[in-house]
């Protein structure tokens, strides 16, 4: 063989032995129980790599231990950073407030061949559970206008109306006369009958109604700021002159219409023809095609 390739041969054989040596001793060096004093020192370079600062000494046994904060250095808060979501749910978004009206709701517009029920003054023990068992046969929603000091004597008869799907509306605390009254009152009236109401049934009422249809501009602005809409009637049964169950019968199917809201009571007196004349016109409109519905917001 040439003297020339003998040569290269022998070098690249020394070549391969160094790199094999580095190899194993890299390895045993990686290896666990090998000791700092067995394994081989680094070459020397001429631009050494600083090495990192040995961590400082752990507390020694029963001695203070340090906090975690103090361990861990704190990063730097970003503006650009995701903050972590809580909720899935939606943001609780606050009702808006409605319009000051100057009138009253006499109608459900647009409302097809629906027609709304409206009980006032309630409750009261004696009739209103019989006015709800009759809405209930007939799977009828409808709404009732209660005064405030019959809420805190009946308070049950409200989360009853609330549990069956009934609108609870306010018909203020003591049914006085509204234009009669100085702005502060009427604040009182309406304020403290939705307070009771929100206590019975987890919310506040969304109507309201003046006793005897009576408004004016301080009620129409007071019952806006307690975020209630103004709802009158548009066919009056006048079950308070008791005029008879058949007079009260013919009185809605007359006036029955799409939109109409009738008016009647389940207290303020005796309720007894109210109570029998439901029975009969209730399943003659449904029968007529009307539904019985409730005005939605």
């Amino acid at each position: 063989m040439p003297s020339g390739r003998r040569v290269v041969l022998r070098i690249a054989a020394a070549l391969g032995a160094t790199t094999a040596v580095g190899l194993f001793g890299t390895d045993r060096a990686s290896a666990p129980g090998v000791t700092a004093a067995a394994r081989p020192s680094p070459p020397a370079s001429r631009h050494p790599v600083p090495r990192p600062a040995a961590p400082a000494p752990g507390p020694r046994a029963g001695g203070p231990v340090a906090p975690l904060s103090a361990a861990r250095p704190r990063l730097a808060s970003s503006p650009y950073r995701l903050q972590p979501m809580t909720s899935n749910a939606p943001p609780r978004l606050r009702r808006a407030l409605p319009p000051v009206r100057q009138r009253p709701f006499l109608r459900v517009a647009g409302a097809g061949n629906s027609l709304v029920l409206t009980f006032d003054d309630g409750p009261d023990p004696r009739y209103t559970p019989e006015v709800l068992r009759t809405l209930r046969r007939y799977g009828v929603r409808a709404m009732f206008f209660v005064c405030g000091e019959m809420v805190a004597e009946h308070p049950d008869l409200v989360r009853r109306m609330a549990a069956e799907g009934h609108v609870v509306g306010n018909h203020s605390w003591s049914h006085p006369l509204i234009p009669k009254l100085p702005p502060s009152r009427i604040r009182e009236e309406l304020s403290a009958t939705s307070e009771v109401v929100e206590q019975a049934t987890g919310s506040a009422p969304l109507w309201y109604r003046a006793p005897y249809g009576a408004w004016n501009r301080h009620s129409f602005e007071i019952g806006a700021e307690l975020g209630m809409e103004p709802l009158a009637w548009t066919v009056d049964t006048l079950d308070w002159k008791e005029p008879g169950p058949r007079t009260i019968v013919r009185r809605v199917l007359d006036g029955a219409a799409p939109g109409v809201i009738v008016l009647s009571h389940d207290a303020g007196g005796n309720r007894s023809q109210t109570v029998t004349a439901l029975r009969p016109y209730l399943p003659r409109l449904l029968d007529e095609g009307y539904h019985i519905t409730v005005p939605r917001r």
